[in-house]
């Protein structure tokens, strides 16, 4: 009897639930909270069902799914510790995310079926991108948007997967017109949002899958010199954003007001060290909009800039993976459709992070699987799901060639 292969992934993930039963049993012990002690078993549970149970319904990357989970259960950790609230949000989110996930890689194994609906998807997307326009309110200088009593959710996080799809699809069959006149209506769109956070994505996974699919260095490198045309416009354009370039340059000149929210950021991060003042302790309510667009900084001041490290090298290791999954597949669409998954989740992790950290201008998108943000998480799980659904099809391939080896023999 051949003994059980234990994978990389596997192992991993059995540390990580035992990790988050531990934190969460340590915060409920802290407070007396029952749901500490829910999420103490409803997280691992979940991580167990993203990890062990996903694989036995399609062929899946072991070591992504558990990367995955380990940053969204972070996520929920960071925000149950600071605002018990906003935690059982995230992890109903997260338990949503999880299906739809599971639903993103049926769809791309079974793509062939609602290609066709391709159209029909491309104006839906852009009719719920105007929406904000119409009838919703500015906050943080962009309207962005919609709310509906008390739920609330940004339209450009769900059409940021119909712009993966639709890339993926016309790239993949050498049509320039219908790609094109989408993403510069999207990025119009989100100009006149002034959500110029969100643009940066879409232009940026645009371009490089652009280059991925053509090799075409001079019509790339034309297309990046029309995306600094239209920053220096955006900077002369809208004050918010040339509020955010002063204070990226000197957040101390206006600490009181513009400049709270960075200087606080760095100095938890720096009140952390290297080793974290400890789950549970530290101000992490004290920096605004920490569960968000600061989220990284209170995770630094609690676990350490090691532990930060160590949380950057997974996003790495996150999407090599992805490069890896869309370089192995066999056509064009799927590698596009991975490859550009990974390009949003890398960007989008580049440029929040570069922002709290003050190598770049803060943005305002969110850390992908941490923030807090139901929309942001399950949009972010979605495009695992493309990644997953891809790799799903590539070890269908390897199988089949397999089978077409011994049957030769």
């Amino acid at each position: 009897m051949t003994k059980k292969k234990r994978t990389p992934g596997r192992r991993l993930s059995a540390v990580v639930m035992l990790f988050y039963f531990l934190a969460f049993l340590l915060l409920a012990a802290r407070d007396g909270s029952r749901l500490g002690l829910m999420l103490a078993v409803a997280v691992p549970v979940i991580i167990f069902l993203g990890t062990s149970l996903l694989p036995h319904l399609f062929p899946a990357d072991r070591l992504l799914l558990s990367l995955t989970n380990f940053l969204c259960a972070m996520g929920v950790l960071l925000l149950y510790d600071t605002n018990p609230a906003y935690a059982r949000q995230q992890v109903i989110a997260y338990g949503i995310g999880l299906v739809c996930m599971i639903f993103c890689i049926y769809l791309v194994r079974g793509m062939h079926f609602w290609r066709r609906w391709m159209p029909v998807l491309m104006v839906l997307s852009l009719a719920l991108l105007i929406l904000p326009l119409l009838i919703s309110r500015e906050i943080n200088g962009a309207k962005n948007w919609l709310t509906f009593g008390s739920f609330s959710f940004q339209p450009s996080e769900v059409v940021k997967l119909a712009l993966v799809l639709v890339l993926a699809h016309f790239l993949s069959r050498r049509q320039t017109l219908p790609w094109l006149v989408f993403t510069v209506a999207c990025l119009g769109v989100l100009m006149l949002q002034k959500d110029l956070g969100t643009a940066l994505l879409y232009f940026g996974m645009t371009l490089l899958l652009y280059w991925c699919a053509t090799g075409n260095l001079l019509f790339s490198a034309a297309g990046l010199a029309g995306g600094c045309g239209a920053a220096v416009f955006g900077y002369r354009r809208f004050a918010h954003v040339r509020r955010r370039v002063a204070i990226w340059i000197n957040p101390w000149a206006d600490y009181d007001n513009a400049g709270y929210q960075l200087v606080q950021g760095l100095m938890a991060i720096a009140s952390g060290g290297l080793f974290g003042v400890g789950l549970g302790r530290g101000s992490p309510t004290s920096i605004p909009v920490y569960e968000s667009d600061f989220i990284f900084a209170v995770l630094c001041e609690q676990f350490g800039l090691i532990f930060g490290i160590c949380v950057l090298l997974m996003y790495a290791a996150l999407v090599l993976r992805g490069v890896s999954i869309a370089m192995a597949a066999r056509r064009s669409f799927h590698g596009l459709l991975a490859m550009g998954a990974t390009t949003l989740l890398g960007l989008q992790t580049f440029v929040i992070i570069g922002g709290v950290l003050k190598l770049i201008p803060l943005t305002g998108v969110t850390l992908p699987f941490i923030s807090y943000g139901g929309t942001s998480l399950i949009s972010s799980m979605c495009l695992v799901g493309f990644i997953q659904g891809v790799e799903s099809l590539n070890e269908d391939d390897l199988r089949e060639d397999t089978h077409l080896a011994m049957l030769g023999k």
